[in-house]
């Protein structure tokens, strides 16, 4: 296995829970310190820590120093990396969806259009 494929994974692993895919959501608009992420969320500060050191292993945030204070700031290169991997799958999905899109629309045409399946069902006797 490539680093690439283990970097996916570490990102796919840290996107895969929903309280992370919201700090990183808040983490878009700019920086915000640990106390700041974990208030929306019914969490504890060291609950909220957790999640932040497996998006740091990941990559994806990482925290500065600014005296007391420790921002988080959202770190892009992971989350383009993962782009970049589902781009090879935009062609196919695009694909499927001209073809499910062709077929709803001959179907729209010819309401007494049957799928192959229907068909077989009504041959049985």
């Amino acid at each position: 296995m490539s680093s690439d494929t283990d970097r996916l994974s570490a990102t796919f692993a840290a996107l895969a829970d929903p309280t992370r895919r919201a700090i990183l959501a808040r983490l878009s608009h700019g920086e915000a310190t640990v106390g700041e992420l974990a208030e929306p969320f019914e969490l504890s500060l060291p609950a909220v820590s957790k999640h932040l050191r497996v998006l740091q292993r990941a990559g994806l945030v990482e925290q500065g120093r600014q005296a007391q204070w420790r921002p988080c700031r959202l770190r892009p290169e992971p989350l383009r990396e993962v782009a970049e991997w589902m781009a090879q799958y935009r062609r196919f999905l695009g694909e499927s969806f001209d073809r499910l899109d062709d077929y709803l629309r001959t179907l729209q045409e010819d309401p007494t259009n049957t799928t192959p399946r229907q068909q077989d069902e009504e041959d049985r006797p």
